[in-house]
């Protein structure tokens, strides 16, 4: 079956798993703009993005911390790869503190990447994962490994204090470590996991607290933060607008 927007989400090779989440694309297949909602989800994205309209573009995303309505072009093809936080440091080499909420344009044939690439899928796939495979680090800080382990295991819901003693790093430059790699805070950065977490729930149409919210109120409040509109609406998720909330349900 031949859908207008397709998107499709691959986890990543078990050898790079410790620094991208999942690797996938998407396509508007159709003569007009498609509307989607960009919702927080704790995720550093390196779009590769191929449009009739515009010029062959890479792209670096930043953390986003508030929903904001985007346009994705008529016929336009998208290569993502999704990192976890830590791979800023040891697979990009590079700080996003300067770009929260917003993105970083990068050279053009970043990773070898050219247009004609895009719309092949499994070549993308493999041709990323070899290049993160030829950037892993010989060794990585082992209280920043156990630290990111610990806030993705506790789904954001380990406090900065609980953190900090489990790992032998003090609260201080674990905050100072996020703010300079990140540009937020550890509390900040828990919280959009939390509430991805939470998406994750309300995927399988469970639209009260399933994690430590103080209640329904706070719940709704702060779902209603990170993608603008309540639980009860986001489940609706009419137009697949949110495409995270259609990935999840379709899981």
């Amino acid at each position: 079956m031949e859908y207008d927007f397709y998107y499709k989400f691959k986890e990543p090779d078990q050898d790079i798993a410790d620094f991208v989440e999942s690797i996938g694309t998407f396509q508007n297949r159709t003569d007009e703009p498609k509307e989607v909602v960009i919702i927080p989800d704790g995720r550093v994205d390196l779009f590769f993005m191929k449009s009739p309209s515009e010029p062959f573009h890479i792209t670096l995303l930043g953390l986003e911390t508030y929903p904001e309505q985007r346009h994705i072009p008529p016929h336009t093809t998208a290569f993502v790869v999704s990192f976890k936080p830590i791979a800023v440091e040891y697979i990009l080499k590079t700080s996003i503190a300067g770009f929260l909420n917003s993105g970083k344009e990068l050279p053009s044939g970043f990773w070898g990447f050219e247009a004609d690439h895009i719309p092949d899928f499994e070549f993308c796939y493999e041709k990323a994962t070899q290049k993160i495979k030829e950037l892993l680090p010989q060794e990585t800080d082992e209280r920043k490994r156990k630290l990111f382990e610990l806030i993705y295991e506790s789904k954001g819901e380990m406090s900065v204090k609980e953190l900090s003693e489990k790992i032998s790093w003090s609260s201080r430059q674990i905050n100072r470590y996020f703010t300079r790699q990140l540009g937020l805070s550890l509390k900040a950065y828990a919280m959009i996991l939390r509430f991805r977490t939470s998406l994750e729930h309300i995927a399988q149409g469970k639209l009260f607290p399933e994690l430590n919210y103080t209640d329904q109120n706070h719940f709704i409040k702060e779902v209603k933060k990170f993608s603008g509109v309540a639980p009860k609406e986001l489940s609706k998720n009419q137009n697949d607008r949110f495409i995270l909330l259609s990935v999840l349900k379709e899981k």
